[in-house]
């Protein structure tokens, strides 16, 4: 099989790290860049003779390319990937699928409508540490408790960065599909419940949004989680990153030292990195103490961004070359989005969600 030539569309952090992925990876060729000030913008030396454009549409109708990677503000993600699909390529599309759910959908029957793959940006679904995470936390019996959250102090360009997604998404909706996802892969079972509340704490974005919020999600099954996100420079970096599922068996912890090594809440690498995993056993000996120790589970040779990045694009390929199915990975992402989606709506309205 030859090439396949992908239309890069986006060149903000997580554009980049794609576009960097696809070069190094045998079986894809850099068709073209595209982005808004794209004359302004600094390229690596490997990708400086690349076709290079400043509007989507007058790309793809150049190019016509194999594939269209999307990595673009949420806003234009479902536009994007309905008319590269229609154009006849494959879509990668950064995360969030849509900005609703009726969008979403929209995207996820377009592709199976054409016939084209489409895989989302769910970074965490191709990070072996976390992959180990949610294989243990399926040991743990049912129901589950779900504990997870991600802030972020941000200033200068942080801060910058998130003031433009807050123009379009709060936390809980941009970071929350990532751990709302993990939920739904450890418990499987049907979300039918979701409250949230949210804070604005600065008058830096606009009317109506906020920058701080958590959720709470009901399942079928008993299990129950809560997720918790805030962006700016009011934020702590006191326990920014927890990660922790309880099951009747015991609980499985992502235990990350604050800070370690001198990293940030706002490093893109914090928000991936695990350091360790520690299970805990809640078997009683015939005393009622605990029979086992605690596991600690060492991750610390895990990859960094740029190369889960690469795996994302190595699953990407092998989707296309053979013809994975890929209706589950569509559905899931339709079903978090919808979980956060409702989060949203229940921070705006003061009430209880059904889903």
């Amino acid at each position: 099989m030859g090439a396949k030539r992908v239309l890069v569309v986006g060149l903000g952090n997580m554009g980049m790290s794609h576009a960097r992925a696809y070069e190094r990876i045998e079986g894809f060729d850099i068709a073209g860049l595209c982005t808004r000030n794209i004359e302004e913008t600094p390229l690596p030396p490997t990708l400086r003779s690349a076709p290079r454009f400043s509007r989507y549409e007058e790309a793809l109708a150049a190019l016509r390319p194999d594939v269209v990677s999307i990595n673009t503000w949420s806003d234009t993600h479902a536009d994007y990937a309905i008319k590269a699909m229609e154009a006849g390529a494959h879509v990668f599309v950064e995360k969030p699928l849509a900005d609703t759910v009726a969008d979403a959908e929209r995207v996820v029957e377009t592709a199976r409508r054409t016939g084209r793959k489409l895989v989302i940006g769910y970074i965490l679904r191709h990070h072996p540490s976390w992959m180990k995470f949610i294989e243990i936390a399926r040991t743990l019996g049912s129901p589950h408790v779900f504990r997870m959250n991600l802030n972020q102090q941000s200033s200068g360009a942080a801060w910058e960065a998130h003031r433009r997604l807050l123009q379009s998404l709060s936390p809980i909706v941009d970071c929350g599909v990532h751990y709302v996802d993990v939920m739904c892969q450890i418990t499987r079972a049907m979300p039918v419940q979701v409250h949230a509340v949210g804070a604005r704490l600065t008058d830096d974005m606009p009317a109506g949004m906020y920058n701080y919020g958590h959720l709470h999600v009901r399942f079928e099954d008993g299990s129950v989680g809560w997720y918790e996100a805030g962006w700016g420079p009011m934020m702590s970096e006191t326990a920014y990153f927890v990660k922790d599922v309880i099951g009747p068996k015991g609980s499985v912890s992502i235990v990350m030292t604050e800070t370690a090594g001198g990293m940030k809440s706002d490093d893109i690498n914090a928000h991936t990195k695990t350091n360790r995993i520690l299970l805990h056993h809640a078997d009683l000996d015939p005393d009622g103490r605990f029979a086992r120790r605690d596991e600690p589970i060492d991750t610390a040779d895990e990859p960094d961004h740029d190369a889960l990045c690469e795996r994302e694009q190595r699953f990407l390929l092998r989707a296309i070359d053979e013809d994975l199915d890929l209706t589950d990975h569509m559905n899931d992402a339709v079903r978090s989005l919808r979980i956060v989606l409702a989060a949203d709506e229940s921070v705006r309205t003061g009430r209880v969600v059904g889903l």
